[in-house]
């Protein structure tokens, strides 16, 4: 009854999560997608990074203060700003930014936010939120660049989230109106062909346009999204795993991410209404077999549309050499 794609889907995002989270009550889900379908609804001139994973991260936590968190960031930009010369370029702006983060000094109570080696495949979805990672200053491939992003947008810098496989990245407009990649979990620079040749990126991914491209704010609210794809994902909550899944493809149509959870929802719906009720296809009423046909063929059309588009399911032979490059980099700090 339908695909699991070796139980891959069920636990996809951008970095591999499998922590479960309590679940909502039917309406406080629907009142909650709803105030995630209205950051997308917005103008996108009107889109603020930091309001929307404020919204995407409290459907994960309630308990979240999103008053606590944007003191928080604003007491970043006021130390970026303090610190950045009146001439300084775009260049050198960014540059500022990225030592407020990055290097000790009163600027972050010599507390600077590094990688978080402790949790390298980000398999506790908490570390993902805005709001752990302001706390620990320990990041991964979501919340690091997610929080350049938010802070360059407030300081004026034309700042966008980009996507490469399992990753997330910054681009920013220079003084040449060139994109430059920012790679936020070293803190540095990075050209588009060493994402290409470090994660994989196939020749027809490059020729789609599904990664390394400068998003759309309406589109980087779907990439942030993704965290709480894997959250419903964990749940097991087909329906609300679709409901995000169908937000995000409305806004970004490229979005294989979505694809493929939209995929695992299909999947999971499957076994919710047919797989855990019926032993065999057979035994299906015959008034519940169109939905049972319907949910198998999206099943299967969303991860061959994926696939199409340039998507290649992680390795576990790159996810063995990822690992062992951290171990290196923890031998190396010791």
């Amino acid at each position: 009854m339908g695909i699991s794609r070796a139980s891959f889907a069920t636990i996809l995002g951008l970095c591999l999560v499998v922590l479960c989270m309590p679940c909502f009550a039917a309406a406080g889900k629907a009142q909650t997608l709803a105030q995630l379908q209205a950051q997308f609804s917005l103008p996108e001139q009107r889109i603020d990074l930091a309001q929307a994973k404020l919204v995407i991260d409290r459907l994960i936590d309630p308990t979240i203060d999103s008053r606590a968190v944007l003191r928080e960031v604003d007491a970043l930009v006021a130390a970026t700003k303090a610190r950045t010369p009146t001439m300084a370029s775009k260049r050198g702006r960014m540059d500022v930014l990225l030592s407020t983060l990055y290097q000790p000094g009163a600027w972050n109570g010599n507390r600077p936010f590094s990688y978080d080696l402790s949790d390298p495949m980000g398999r506790n979805r908490r570390n993902k939120l805005l709001s752990t990672y302001l706390t620990s200053r320990k990041g991964n491939c979501v919340s690091m660049p997610i929080l350049v992003a938010i802070l360059g947008q407030r300081l004026g810098l034309h700042t966008v989230l980009a996507t490469a496989p399992e990753h997330l990245l910054v681009k920013f407009v220079d003084d040449q109106d060139m994109w430059v990649n920012v790679e936020a979990t070293a803190g540095g620079y990075k050209f588009d062909s060493s994402y290409e040749r470090e994660t994989g990126i196939t020749p027809s991914a490059t020729q789609n346009e599904i990664y390394l491209r400068p998003l759309s704010p309406r589109e980087e609210v779907g990439a942030m999204a993704s965290t709480l794809m894997e959250h419903f994902a964990a749940q097991k909550n087909g329906e609300a795993l679709l409901a995000v899944a169908d937000m995000a493809l409305a806004a970004n149509g490229k979005d294989t991410v979505a694809m493929i959870q939209k995929a695992n929802a299909n999947y999971l719906l499957l076994q919710a209404r047919y797989a855990s009720k019926y032993p065999r296809p057979a035994d299906i009423p015959k008034d519940k077999l169109a939905d049972f046909q319907t949910l198998s063929r999206e099943n299967l059309a969303w991860f061959a549309k994926a696939e199409q588009m340039g998507w290649v399911q992680p390795s576990e032979a790159k996810e063995q050499n990822y690992l062992q490059s951290i171990q290196r980099e923890k031998a190396r700090q010791r």
